[in-house]
């Protein structure tokens, strides 16, 4: 694994200096390099569990989740990146190891809906999610919602 301390927070949990560096990687990732202007802090990082991990000093993989019953009724992943100069060493593989653990530590999630960037649909399934068929634009980008069935 690249990175070797993964972090797991709480949103009350976080440093000022932890949540301003996960806002700067989500806005380069997903405002900048996506160029999709949108409002990426949109009420929901409060109800967050955010995982990350950092390598040279700056944060390589990030991801949130959510418990059942937020996003959707089942429990959610979503603002999976990796940051652009660490892609290509399985961080993405490894993060999302890593949150699908946390959910079933956590919250014993009888299943797990995404919204799906369509080019990820692949690497998705890799991990036993599931196109729903349910596809749309979302910020000009193709996505696909897909479900995982629990442990």
């Amino acid at each position: 694994m690249f990175c070797s301390v993964w972090k797991i927070k709480e949103f009350p949990e976080l440093s000022t200096s932890e949540l301003y560096e996960i806002l700067k990687v989500r806005q380069e990732v997903f405002v900048v390099e996506q160029t999709c202007h949108y409002l990426d802090a949109d009420g929901r990082d409060e109800a967050a569990i955010h995982i990350w991990c950092k390598t040279e000093g700056k944060i390589s993989a990030y991801c949130r989740i959510f418990p059942p019953g937020l996003k959707y009724e089942e429990a959610s992943i979503g603002r999976v990146l990796t940051h652009p100069d660490f892609r290509g060493k399985n961080l993405g593989r490894s993060l999302l190891q890593i949150a699908l653990d946390a959910i079933e530590t956590r919250f014993g999630a009888a299943g797990i809906r995404i919204s799906a960037q369509d080019y990820l649909l692949k690497f998705y399934s890799e991990f036993g999610f599931v196109d729903t068929g349910h596809k749309y634009l979302e910020d000009d980008i193709p996505h696909t919602e897909m479900y995982k069935r629990g442990n």
